[in-house]
């Protein structure tokens, strides 16, 4: 019995980081003894005949997709070729955006065979079972599955796992080197469960209303076994870290006792956030905390059901400056109620908290299946202008209020892209110049390096000239020297700059090369070839 798991395609502007449910996922199949393998779309380029050679080699019995809505139709795509490859193989899609349209997204692709509703941790291993006993799906809850011409829903399976009980995802399996090399942090959870109820995310439908806290001991033991594997920050992506502060403070002084050192994030509501709290943070290696303020205008606060308050927000970024932490505060331009004076007024409002020390984010409202905000869209008085789920970026508008019109949201979304980009061309015009700081020149490395790694990926360099017979070349320079010739053009570099990220790749262990007899043969670094942790 063997499952392959995919993890489609995303843009690098996205900021890919290892996909933490695809590595929960494979961590229950590997559990229950079922054989798995990852296939990470979002740092390995995808083609047919690639993608035929793997089905025909590996042979699983179930290939499965994650999704959300801005990646549907990438994994879509790899479901409708793995059943025109190989009819036998059962497909099966999970995530926040199938979960919520499954019967509509069922009968627009008879290709996909099943959809895994909410939290599919034991839900996956009851489908695999299934499958590798010949037996049907019925009677399995949480699923939307295809019965001949029929499609059935099985009975609802709340979110109820117990998160002490779950497998540490199952990150042997990812791709990790290749992560580094983009700079990517690596993220976990310590909990499960959102209580609030915003009328523009799934979170709380999908995890369920009641928070449910892992053991400070296992979540540090995670942490800790992070801190090694080299990756340049850990990223706390509860939907909300700060809810409870006893597990918070709890987790802190935990990592403390360890004395382990390592950078790390985490997302917080405003209001529910304390001095005591942010101290205990910082001191931890807590750096910055993330914030979703929504909007200045306390109408669209109140329609958008995010109970929190302007005069909260500021607090919170007040208290974050004053104990040495970075907030980042995140606004959503589009809500309901959106009028252009609304929304200026919540872009000078992020000046405003900018100047007090945050870093200030502005995002389009994209409705994804399941939200209030798209289920009563006509009540709230939006538009919703597309269903081309590849447009749901939250970067260009894809919903319109009465008075904020599409062309009004796209021309600020443009503005603050051009915006970065001046400030990149700024950069490399001072160290042009050799009047860069320390500051801009390590922004400036990070991504060049970020864009070598990328296409050296994407264009499948490696894999491609990775391999030659030696000859006279044997000394570690005249390999690197020699891999850098042949690469270069590829990766759209000078030789001599290859030559220099190559030595970086090795230095930090995101490349190896080996020589065998009479041949250089160059890989991604395996990093994790142990077995996988558990709590």
């Amino acid at each position: 019995m063997r499952v392959l798991l995919v993890h489609p395609f995303c843009p690098l502007e996205e900021l890919p980081s290892p996909p933490l449910s695809i590595g929960y996922v494979a961590a229950a199949l590997e559990r229950a003894a079922i054989e798995v393998k990852v296939l990470d779309l979002a740092v390995e380029p995808y083609s047919f005949d690639r993608f035929e050679k793997l089905l025909r080699e590996y042979d699983p019995s179930i290939v499965g997709a994650t999704a959300v809505t801005m990646t549907f139709n990438e994994a879509i795509k790899v479901v409708i070729d793995a059943k025109t490859i190989a009819p036998e193989i059962t497909t099966v899609m999970g995530g926040p955006h199938v979960s919520f349209c499954a019967e509509e997204s069922m009968r627009q692709y008879p290709e996909l065979d099943v959809v895994v509703i909410g939290e599919g941790d034991n839900t996956i291993v009851e489908v695999a079972r299934a499958r590798e006993y010949g037996k049907d799906f019925n009677g399995i809850a949480g699923i939307v599955y295809r019965d001949g011409s029929d499609i059935r829903r099985g009975e609802e399976r709340p979110p109820s796992i117990d998160v002490n009980t779950l497998p540490f995802p199952a990150r042997h399996l990812l791709p990790l080197s290749k992560y580094r090399a983009l700079g990517a942090p690596i993220t976990m959870t310590t909990s499960r469960g959102c209580p609030f109820q915003c009328i523009f995310c799934v979170g709380r439908k999908m995890v369920g209303s009641k928070v449910r806290y892992r053991n400070a001991q296992s979540v540090v033991d995670e942490f800790q076994y992070l801190n090694g594997l080299g990756f340049p920050q850990i990223n706390i992506v509860d939907d909300l870290f700060t809810s409870k502060k006893e597990h918070c403070i709890t987790i802190c002084d935990e990592i403390m006792a360890r004395g382990i050192k390592a950078k790390w994030t985490s997302f917080a509501r405003a209001g529910t956030v304390s001095l005591e709290v942010l101290e205990k943070m910082k001191q931890a290696g807590c750096y910055a905390v993330s914030f979703g303020f929504e909007s200045s205008d306390p109408e669209i606060l109140r329609k958008a059901k995010k109970g929190i308050t302007v005069k909260q927000m500021v607090e919170a970024v007040e208290m974050c400056v004053e104990v040495g932490l970075i907030p980042h505060g995140s606004f959503v331009l589009g809500l309901p109620g959106e009028t252009p004076e609304t929304m200026r007024r919540t872009i000078e409002f992020g000046d405003i908290l900018d100047e007090m020390g945050a870093m200030v984010g502005c995002h389009l409202l994209a409705p994804f299946p399941g939200t209030q905000v798209r289920e009563k869209s006509e009540e709230y008085g939006l538009e919703i202008l597309t269903d081309d789920w590849s447009q749901y970026t939250a970067n260009r508008a894809v919903v319109q209020t009465a008075t904020a019109k599409k062309a009004m949201f796209d021309e600020y979304a443009i503005e603050v892209e051009q915006k970065v980009q001046k400030q990149y061309v700024e950069i490399k015009k001072r160290l042009d110049a050799g009047i860069a700081s320390d500051e801009d020149r390590d922004r400036y490395a990070a991504l060049e390096r970020m864009g070598f790694f990328y296409r050296l990926m994407m264009n499948r360099a490696l894999e491609q000239y990775g391999c030659w017979t030696n000859g006279q070349i044997f000394s570690t320079e005249g390999v690197l020297r020699t891999m850098a010739d042949r690469i270069a053009d590829s990766v759209s570099c000078s030789k001599e700059r290859a030559y220099e990220l190559l030595g970086y790749s090795i230095e930090k262990g995101i490349l190896k090369y080996r020589i065998d007899g009479d041949k250089t043969l160059w890989e991604w670094a395996t990093t994790f070839p142990g077995r996988n942790l558990s709590p």
